[in-house]
């Protein structure tokens, strides 16, 4: 199992990498098959808890979130969201028994995956934000592979049994210091712009915090469906959607980190 995770990580983690550096249109086709996956495990595990969302629009919505986002016009944006809104409503009066519901779990699905993985196209266009990007999935990387090994070494109290059995007290602190040491080590490396010291720390500190509860946000929906993994696309790492979780909370904050602060 963690032969597998450590291959795994060591083939895809340079392909992303090096999307982000060489741009479009490597980085526009790793984020759109990125959320393609993503809202097929999502929607398939809202399937297999009884509901039937409206996969096919709400991928189609996910989609057009990403492709506005290429082009970083907040009007486009904008309509996407008007539209998944407004024809996903207009869906419902094909009628079904369930249709509020569904409706409920394919706007989820539009805003979880379609939102948040736009904010990477955004940040990327910021000023450093080849950098920036990169800062964003390495310390979240470091903050799940640390809550990882010290949770396996060390973890004793469970942080949240009921959503997930194997995260403890222990693995969370890790990730914490996890997140923070690498925050202050990638600093140094990539020298994003308006990223002090004092400032790595603390964003450091909350890409931990973020990343841990996206974790658990996912592990929320695992156990609604009764299965362990989102899927089995990411040998010794399950599905996208279990690569992804940190990811779409870690993203949205240090965009509008770097928006407001720096």
């Amino acid at each position: 199992m963690l032969s597998r995770r450590v291959l795994s990580a060591l083939f895809f983690v340079p392909l992303i990498l090096a999307a982000v550096w060489f741009g479009d249109p490597w980085f526009s086709i790793v984020l759109l098959l990125v959320a393609l996956l993503g809202a097929a495990e999502f929607y398939r595990l809202a399937a297999i808890s009884g509901h039937q969302p409206f996969a096919f629009w709400g991928t189609a919505f996910i989609l057009l979130f990403i492709v506005g986002a290429r082009f970083s016009d907040p009007r486009v944006t904008d309509l996407v969201v008007s539209l998944a809104v407004i024809g996903s409503l207009i869906r419902l009066l094909l009628g079904r028994k369930d249709a509020w519901t569904a409706w409920a779990w394919t706007l989820g699905g539009v805003f979880y995956l379609g939102w948040t993985l736009s904010h990477f196209f955004w940040l990327r266009h910021l000023e450093d934000g080849v950098a920036w990007v990169i800062f964003t999935l390495l310390t979240t990387f470091a903050v799940d592979t640390c809550a990882y090994f010290f949770g396996r070494a060390f973890g004793r109290h469970h942080l949240a049994s009921r959503l997930s059995p194997g995260k403890t007290w222990e693995g969370a602190i890790g990730g914490l210091v996890g997140g923070m040491v690498a925050s202050l080590l990638l600093m140094l490396l990539l020298q994003p712009y308006g990223l002090s010291w004092s400032w790595a720390i603390l964003l450091g500190f909350f890409i931990a915090l973020f990343g841990q509860l996206g974790d658990l946000v996912e592990s929320a929906f695992k156990r609604h469906a009764g299965v362990k993994e989102s899927g089995w696309l990411i040998p010794g790492h399950g599905g996208m959607l279990d690569r992804l979780d940190s990811i779409v909370f870690t993203v949205v904050l240090v965009y509008y980190y770097v928006v407001w602060v720096t």
